[in-house]
């Protein structure tokens, strides 16, 4: 493997690439051909001084780390969050994950008889659409999914045509997590808006890969996790709620952090007036210094300079591929596709598998194909390497073993 290695990270187009001055500051990349962005961003070694910083405060102040810091981290943290989707510091809360943060959002909003109608497609993440189908048990709510044709894109006029004045809200994906499909969120939300509807965008694909403002597309809500892009881990997912809407809606979905006063110890719960209403029970502390390093550096990069590297590189990706003779399933236009490009094989699950195996870091998903993610970390060398890699196992008989076996992540 470190004859691989030493390729990847080799090569004159790499010594033109500003962003690769990143790559000493994660472990794995001197280990893999670490190209899964999309599922688990590389840990940055700044994360492991992180967490001694709270072992250190447990171990040292204990209860004190409360008042010292801990308590107010939902909101200090999201405060470092805001700038890479584009909102203003007190308008993102940390949350556990995405479907915390949709139930929430859910749980603000009162259907009628009227308007009661929950609308995305059924490309959209499964733990999104499991929240709302609980919901809907009741009867109060009537799910519409809109429907893909090649199981890839989703049609915009239809998403938009599925939006009437009995739509309550509308969750959708702004990429796609298995085709990197990026959709059209400022003509969605508009539609959406237009008929009186509220909308919550998943930004879990997109955030820290590709531009964009929650202000300027006027969205009510956003969520997404730092366990992708934003090399932060799992634990820590963000929620936005517009400054508009923070004193008006009364979540169900709550606890004690949510509460104006919370060490009054009230047994009436009088929301805060600002985003903490927006809160529940005590927070994941690890998780929120865990996400800290990842946050700073996208930050201190851009968002726009990564964006800028992946569209080269998924371009470059997707020309290497087809050269292969695979098929490529992404989006071929940039302007259509996030961070990923998803590659089809007849035996796609099974050299995904013999891919990890060998260090190379993808996954698959069923439909789409192998998918594989460069960063700003990542050298075009590697690109080349991993599609050399899935030429020499799909002419082999190597990957049979695994036919059966799936793939992992």
């Amino acid at each position: 493997m470190s004859n691989l290695l030493q390729l990847a990270s080799g090569g004159t187009t790499c010594l033109s690439d500003e962003l690769l001055k990143w790559r000493s500051e994660f472990p794995i990349l001197e280990k893999t051909v670490y190209l899964i962005s999309h599922s688990l961003g590389a840990m940055p070694k700044a994360t492991y001084g992180r967490l001694h910083e709270y072992a250190d405060a447990w171990a040292t102040r204990g209860v004190r780390a409360w008042a010292e810091g801990w308590w107010d981290m939902p909101v200090t943290v999201g405060d470092e969050v805001a700038p890479i989707i584009g909102a203003d510091p007190g308008t993102v809360v940390m949350h556990q994950n995405v479907s915390v943060c949709q139930s929430l959002v859910i749980s603000c909003l009162e259907p009628t008889p009227q308007r009661n109608k929950i609308v995305y497609s059924e490309l959209n993440f499964p733990s999104v659409m499991y929240v709302y189908e609980a919901h809907a048990r009741d009867g109060k709510l009537r799910i519409e999914i809109v429907k893909s044709d090649d199981g890839i894109t989703v049609p915009l006029e239809r998403m938009l045509a599925a939006i009437d004045e009995t739509t309550l809200l509308v969750p959708f994906s702004h990429v796609l997590f298995k085709s990197a499909f990026l959709q059209d969120a400022k003509a969605i939300i508009d539609r959406a808006h237009e008929v009186g509807a509220m909308v919550v965008l998943d930004t879990y694909q997109s955030a820290g890969t590709v531009p964009f403002s929650v202000k300027d597309l006027n969205v009510d809500f956003a969520t997404g996790g730092s366990v992708k892009w934003l090399c932060g881990g799992p634990g820590a997912g963000y929620l936005y709620v517009r400054p508009d809407l923070q004193n008006v809606l009364e979540p169900k979905t709550t606890g004690w952090m949510a509460h104006e006063a919370p060490f009054a110890f009230k047994t009436e719960l009088r929301y805060a007036s600002n985003i903490t209403r927006f809160l529940h029970g005590s927070p994941a502390i690890p998780a929120l210094y865990a996400a800290e390093s990842g946050y700073k550096i996208i930050n201190e990069i851009g968002v726009e300079k990564i964006r800028q590297k992946s569209m080269r590189q998924t371009d470059y990706l997707i020309n290497l591929a087809e050269e292969a003779g695979f098929k490529v399933t992404s989006p071929k236009d940039v302007r259509r596709r996030g961070g990923t490009v998803t590659v089809a094989h007849e035996h796609a699950a099974a050299i995904a598998k013999e891919l990890i195996r060998r260090e190379f870091i993808i996954d698959y998903r069923p439909g789409a194909g192998i998918r594989i993610s460069p960063h700003f970390y990542t050298t075009d060398n590697e690109l080349e390497l991993v599609i050399k890699e899935m030429k020499k196992i799909g002419d082999s008989e190597s990957y049979r073993e695994h036919e059966t076996a799936g793939a992992a992540f």
